[in-house]
């Protein structure tokens, strides 16, 4: 197992009714900024709840940010912040609107540029403004960490931050808030999941048992309950259990003593940026490809989830690794989510410019290995197609 040291002081509140909570974490009089997405949440009694609970408040309202949250959009609510004099940041929604507010609550606190926070990676941050959620899509876990990825439309560049000064103070996870969800949604919040545990999981064996039997349980879940979703739309269990899996998944827990990838991750936010599809689409396709490609250096990994967490017990090694990546893209596909970039009406031409794009951000030598080159990942797209 090797060194580490964790580091996770949000506080969850956890359950039905749990945005009422709201008044225990925000102080009365409190100036706050209220950020959302499209508008879901004026639909699905979310907002009122979240209002209510901010009666004795003044609130500022920026809603319209996007997933894969653009620069250009946040930037006018860091803007707003600054001339509202704000107290505290209040994202309502998914990963995409709380990734975005914790670049507005550090960028709010910025005199520089504010691209400046992306291109150091946070390592510029000094300050930033308190941040709370209320979850309503589970999927990324930005909720209970300390990563952000902000994509700036203009020149198709998807990158990520991350600081501790953002990770959210506190953070309200209702199950109740997802069931008007439509299926897409639900399908990328399990895919993303899936591969965030992968990312942390699926490397080589250092025995750490903690982190591995942790990932493989969660593993489980999302395949006992993910398809569950897609046909219970408010079953609380399922419910209940996707979310706290999600936000388990991407807490810094499982990366505890392992090594780590987020190759898969890499590949696909340029897939995101040059061409729209969700993110966990693209996951779906890179990362069964990955495991192809490096199936030699993932052999142990790839038989122990075989094995455990599977139950693929027949057969010789190969053909073992074999099964196990082929009922991943199953469940992939089961979830609505193609493994091919065919399916999303892309040709070998797309691959170039994820290539090149890889080789701008310096994305030069990545995985557990650091043996991923840009033309690794061509070849591992081709292996997609």
């Amino acid at each position: 197992m090797n060194n580490f040291t964790y580091f996770n002081p949000t506080k969850a509140h956890f359950g039905k009714g749990q945005i009422a909570t709201l008044k225990e974490e925000i102080a009365a009089n409190s100036r706050v900024l209220l950020t959302y997405g499209g508008g879901s949440i004026k639909h699905n009694g979310v907002y009122d709840q979240v209002i209510d609970a901010l009666s004795e408040c003044t609130v500022v309202e920026f809603g319209g940010i996007e997933p894969n949250p653009h620069y250009e959009t946040l930037i006018k609510a860091v803007e707003i912040a600054k001339q509202q004099d704000i107290d505290v940041i209040l994202a309502v929604g998914g990963g995409s609107v709380i990734d975005g507010s914790k670049f507005i609550a550090a960028a709010a606190c910025y005199e520089g540029d504010y691209w400046d926070i992306i291109t150091t990676g946070g390592g510029c941050v000094t300050r930033a403004f308190p941040l709370g959620c209320v979850l309503t899509l589970p999927a990324t876990g930005s909720e209970m960490n300390r990563n952000s990825v902000v994509t700036r439309a203009a020149t198709q560049d998807k990158l990520s931050f991350g600081s501790d000064l953002v990770r959210p103070a506190f953070s309200i996870l209702d199950p109740e808030t997802t069931y008007s969800l439509p299926p897409r949604q639900i399908a990328n919040g399990v895919v993303d999941s899936f591969v965030h545990i992968m990312e942390q999981y699926m490397t080589y064996p250092v025995n750490a048992k903690v982190s591995d039997r942790f990932a493989e349980s969660l593993l489980l879940n999302l395949l006992e309950d993910g398809p569950e979703a897609l046909t219970k739309a408010e079953d609380y269990d399922v419910r209940a259990n996707l979310m706290w899996t999600a936000t388990m998944a991407l807490n810094g827990t499982l990366k505890n003593g392992v090594p780590t990838d987020w190759a898969t991750h890499a590949i696909g936010h340029e897939l995101t940026a040059l061409y729209g599809l969700d993110h966990a689409q693209t996951l779906a396709i890179v990362m069964p490809a990955l495991w192809r490609y490096k199936k030699a250096q993932k052999k142990h990994k790839l038989l122990q989830y075989a094995e455990r967490v599977l139950n693929i017990t027949a057969g010789t090694d190969d053909e073992k690794v074999a099964q196990a990546i082929k009922k991943t893209e199953d469940f992939f596909i089961q979830m609505g989510n193609p493994v091919t970039l065919a399916a999303y009406n892309l040709s070998a031409d797309a691959i170039p410019a994820v290539k090149e794009k890889l080789i701008e951000h310096r994305h030069l030598a990545i995985g557990e290995h650091q043996d991923i080159t840009p033309q690794d990942a061509a070849e591992i797209l081709t292996l997609a197609l």
